[in-house]
């Protein structure tokens, strides 16, 4: 690969990763005290992907190790948002469920969300953000394979 090209993919990255930054810190000032991105970041997961994982499993989606989500878990869990239960397939492990309450801080939180989009929305039209997502999507499960290389 040429430079220009490396560096093609090193600015498209970069950008990434300052809109993230940006994104992390408009939502987490819209989530109630004490929670941060990465607790919604697993409640929209459980809703997103499907709801009772391990936290192993939960912790190799978010490419973290299991301390951390275990640590994630508990705030949640402390908060009424998620709840343990007994794993029926393996019972030394356990399986995380999002309660009636981490659904309703989920979308109460995206409904707060609202008004920074529509503000998004008059600088930069849905249509052209519509436009970006199937490269951004096509981007993102590319790289979701090669993590785990088979």
């Amino acid at each position: 690969m040429d430079e220009n090209t490396a560096g093609l993919y090193f600015r498209f990255f970069n950008e990434i990763g300052i809109v993230e930054q940006l994104s992390r810190a408009l939502l987490e000032a819209q989530l109630p005290d004490g929670l941060i991105a990465s607790h919604f970041g697993v409640m929209n997961h459980l809703i997103r992907v499907k709801d009772g994982q391990t936290p192993l499993v939960l912790a190799r989606a978010f490419q973290v190790p299991k301390t951390t989500m275990t640590h994630t878990l508990a705030g949640l869990e402390k908060r009424g948002l998620v709840e343990m239960r007994p794993n029926p397939d393996d019972a030394r492990s356990k399986q995380v469920w999002l309660t009636g309450q981490g659904r309703r801080v989920r979308d109460e939180t995206i409904a707060s969300l609202t008004p920074a989009f529509a503000a998004l929305a008059d600088a930069i039209p849905p249509e052209k953000v519509a436009a970006i997502l199937p490269a951004l999507q096509e981007v993102r499960e590319y790289l979701d394979e090669a993590r785990n290389p088979t």
